[in-house]
């Protein structure tokens, strides 16, 4: 007998720009699936042009390059598993509230990405003793906003940041061409720096002698602490340490017996060494089972982990994941409060009723 399952969808936070979530609580795949990888965009998405094909670079160089897609297919080429997480995800969770979309635990996905190393492609230009920043322009164009100005999306790196090996101009995800969803063809792919880096549709690369102001440098994806903290904004970089429970579900209701807890853990520095569970309000932890990709010192993939629970007891339980990084990092119990709502991690739960 052939039994159907219901299909999983991508879930949808804004149709004007596309904004969706992945449904990674049920995703059991250590890569996701490039049909349920999440989207962020802040613009509608740029018009098709051959134009899309070709990347111009120029500024602080000796020779300014439009180097042409397939050119970039006949260098040395590069492939790399890497989380990509919104700068926002989890931002519902933040209390008091903040603006912007409202993620829940769905705005991170892992793929394979293939390309050419940026600073390959940097070295066929030779840059100037004045290169100090790259800029990145993307094709997608739209009103910035609370300015209402209209801008290109463009970020930066500081020249050390784009000439380390593993930041990839990438064409392909999980062996596939790039979708024209996800940046194709050419996007910049940023390991361990939140998306917002990984700039899509890539037109150009600026050189520039000076540091870059564009808004979605200096305005957005910079960390506003609240007002009375005394402390002073600072740029949103790398990914902070986190974790997700992927099943049980939240208000789940559950049988007594053995249950296996699964979910997934993640980080911006180093990798994940040790995934904890709580089971009363974080008075005690116990280590979880790691799993996933065997990862070099500055991998860039997630860990699945797992955690057979006996529950002898019928009633209410909350269930707090934590994870550790090779950094010494950990998830915090209350997540760094700022006002546009970046970077939040802390310990992730889930409430069940034992029935």
């Amino acid at each position: 007998m052939n039994i159907s399952f219901p299909q999983l969808f991508p879930i949808t936070r804004k149709l004007h720009p596309e904004n969706q979530e992945a449904p990674v609580h049920f995703l059991q795949n250590r890569v996701t699936p490039t049909d349920y990888f999440f989207k962020r965009n802040h613009f509608a998405y740029p018009q098709w042009t051959t134009s899309l094909f070709s990347l111009i670079i120029y500024g602080e160089v000796h020779v300014p390059l439009a180097v042409a897609y397939r050119q970039l297919l006949f260098m040395q080429v590069k492939t790399l598993a890497v989380v990509l997480e919104c700068a926002g995800n989890q931002r519902a969770f933040y209390a008091p509230k903040t603006y912007g979309e409202q993620w829940t635990n769905g705005a991170v996905s892992f793929g394979c990405w293939t390309g050419v190393p940026l600073r390959d492609v940097l070295q066929l230009c030779g840059l100037t003793a004045g290169a100090k920043e790259v800029v990145f322009e993307g094709h997608d164009v739209g009103k910035h906003l609370p300015s209402g100005k209209q801008t290109a999306y463009k970020r930066s790196l500081s020249l050390k940041q784009a000439l380390h090996p593993d930041v990839l101009i990438a064409w392909q995800l999980n062996g596939q061409p790039l979708p024209f969803a996800h940046g194709g063809p050419l996007r910049l792919i940023v390991p361990h720096w939140y998306a917002m880096a990984s700039v899509k549709w890539l037109k150009s690369i600026a050189i520039i002698s000076g540091e870059f102001q564009g808004p979605f440098q200096t305005e957005d994806y910079v960390y506003y602490p609240a007002t009375d903290s005394g402390q002073q904004p600072f740029p949103v970089t790398t990914i902070n340490v986190n974790s997700v429970i992927q099943w049980p579900l939240d208000f789940a209701e559950l049988k007594k017996g053995v249950h296996i807890i699964r979910g997934i853990a993640w980080t911006g520095q180093g990798v994940v060494t040790n995934v904890e569970l709580s089971f009363n309000q974080g008075k005690s932890w116990t280590s979880a089972t790691l799993s996933g990709f065997a990862d070099k010192p500055d991998g860039y993939s997630w860990k699945t982990w797992s955690f057979s629970w006996r529950a002898e007891q019928t009633g209410e339980y909350t269930i707090l994941s934590r994870a550790h990084d090779s950094h010494g990092r950990q998830q915090p119990q209350e997540a760094f409060w700022n006002r546009k709502g970046y970077g939040y991690n802390a310990v992730n739960k889930v409430r069940v009723n034992i029935v």
